[in-house]
């Protein structure tokens, strides 16, 4: 299951910002709801509201530490509850596909565009709530030890 989440979402990804880049021109936006969705494409150079720009190798290096540590955890996580298998795979596929952009743009493509949050993309939603349900893991497996 993990492994399919990964590929999945990474695909859909990957797809998502070809699709931008051959489609757009950078800084182009095109309204889906006016002044509420819009389709903006940027190229990020940093994180989560541009913190850390132009560190691209530190965060490539994150991305490879969040590998290694699930090579060495893979047995535990696979075997664990739902929440923690798919969190973590789209952890992982949100980081692989934003270090694919680094590695190869030097910067992340972004489009989804809120117009109250910063633009961010397909990879990025995978993080968060990859995230967040590695926290609820966490969270619940603290709760039923107590």
């Amino acid at each position: 299951m993990f492994y399919l989440i990964a590929i999945l979402w990474l695909v859909l990804d990957q797809v998502s910002k070809y699709y931008v880049m051959n489609h757009f021109a950078i800084g182009e936006s095109v309204p889906v709801i006016q002044n509420i969705f819009h389709l903006t494409y940027i190229i990020n150079r940093g994180a989560a509201f541009g913190m850390l720009a132009n560190q691209r190798w530190f965060f490539l290096v994150v991305a490879f530490i969040l590998i290694i540590v699930y090579a060495i955890y893979h047995k535990k996580v696979n075997r664990g509850p739902i929440s923690l298998r798919i969190g973590s795979a789209l952890l992982i596929s949100g980081a692989v596909g934003n270090g694919i952009d680094r590695y190869v743009l030097h910067g992340v493509v972004d489009f989804f565009d809120f117009r109250i949050w910063p633009i961010f993309n397909v990879a990025d939603i995978g993080i968060c709530v990859g995230v967040a349900c590695i926290i609820y893991h966490l969270l619940r497996n603290e709760h039923e030890e107590s």
